[in-house]
């Protein structure tokens, strides 16, 4: 089985904090949003991940040997796609091209979710959706006797309340490649983009079934809000494991779990937690940090931070309490 994530978003809605790295490399619990999602569908799916695509812009060669590496600790074999345009979700996937064939699934990188993943073998393909007050904000599906009957983009009308995630099963990959290309080969598009929908439409069309996967939870990475609160449920979900490293300096310090605190970070006169993650190298001193993403080699001094994100190689010391702020940024 193949996994293939599209990745090559700007996260604008993320900036300051992908100005110096991709929104897919923020850390979630101290582990990269991508890696999360790798490893929630590897413990998922009953078979090896035999190879995993990245389609990605160009971020340069020190983030792609981070995600080969992530490939790697799943015993999966690594290969970097490149989308040159943001021209579509249809556009995205089919940069990988190459990979599309066999056994499938198409994760997009800023969704983290738990579910259980049902696959079943009579059905060609499986979408995951979740039920929303808002599916006019998002492609959904329509049921019939359990399967799929339509695809709709962002419907004005309402039609369904089933959102689809950003999360998909093929069994046979060349059917969606062959689609994905007749979308771009005669230019057909949907809100001005190649749209994932339109394909699956066609697919469905010639007579494949398609079913759903109802998830328990659907976490988004969209912004800051969102981010810090997928933090807060993946340490939800981790509570009950060892995430302070035994490197960790704990002087007259206090971490309420659930929390994450990184190797070699130095907590002094503080209380860090619950649901905070301290990446490696920190400093937090005199301050109190909870709800909280700080990512490494930052320094919070004197401060009382509560649903923040710090990017790496930021200075704290004023008290704030929501906080967006990017890497090498001082605060004083």
């Amino acid at each position: 089985m193949k996994l293939i994530i599209p990745m090559a978003g700007m996260g604008k809605r993320m900036r300051p904090h992908t100005l110096s790295v991709p929104k897919p490399l923020i850390p979630i619990a101290g582990v990269p949003i991508v890696e999360r999602l790798v490893e929630e569908i590897a413990g998922l799916v009953s078979e090896k991940l035999d190879e995993i695509g990245f389609i990605v812009g160009h971020f340069g060669r020190d983030v792609e040997n981070r995600l080969m590496a992530i490939a790697q600790r799943f015993n999966s074999v690594g290969k970097i796609y490149y989308q040159e345009e943001a021209l579509g979700t249809a556009h995205a996937i089919y940069c990988a091209e190459a990979s599309l064939s066999g056994k499938i699934i198409v994760a997009f990188a800023d969704t983290l979710f738990k579910a259980k993943m049902d696959i079943r073998e009579e059905l060609d393909s499986v979408i995951f959706v979740k039920k929303v007050d808002n599916p006019e904000s998002f492609g959904v599906v329509q049921l019939n006797d359990n399967l799929i009957s339509g695809f709709f983009e962002k419907p004005k009308q309402f039609v369904s309340d089933l959102a689809i995630i950003g999360i998909y099963y093929f069994k046979d990959g060349l059917n969606l490649r062959s689609e994905l290309k007749y979308l771009l080969d005669n230019n057909i598009k949907g809100n001005n983009e190649y749209q994932l929908t339109d394909a699956l439409e066609n697919m469905k069309q010639k007579g494949l079934k398609f079913g759903v996967g109802e998830i328990e939870e659907w976490l988004d990475c969209g912004n800051k809000d969102a981010t810090v609160y997928t933090n807060q449920r993946i340490l939800h979900h981790l509570n009950g494991q060892v995430l302070v490293h035994p490197s960790v300096s704990l002087q007259n310090a206090i971490v309420i779990q659930p929390s994450f605190v990184g190797e070699g970070a130095v907590l002094q006169n503080c209380i860090v937690g619950p649901y905070a993650s301290i990446g490696e190298s920190c400093k937090i001193i005199s301050s109190v940090v909870e709800n909280s993403i700080i990512q490494e080699s930052t320094i919070i001094e004197n401060a009382v931070l509560k649903n923040s994100m710090v990017g790496n190689f930021a200075g704290i010391k004023l008290n704030y309490l929501d906080l967006s702020v990017g890497d090498y940024n001082i605060i004083s």
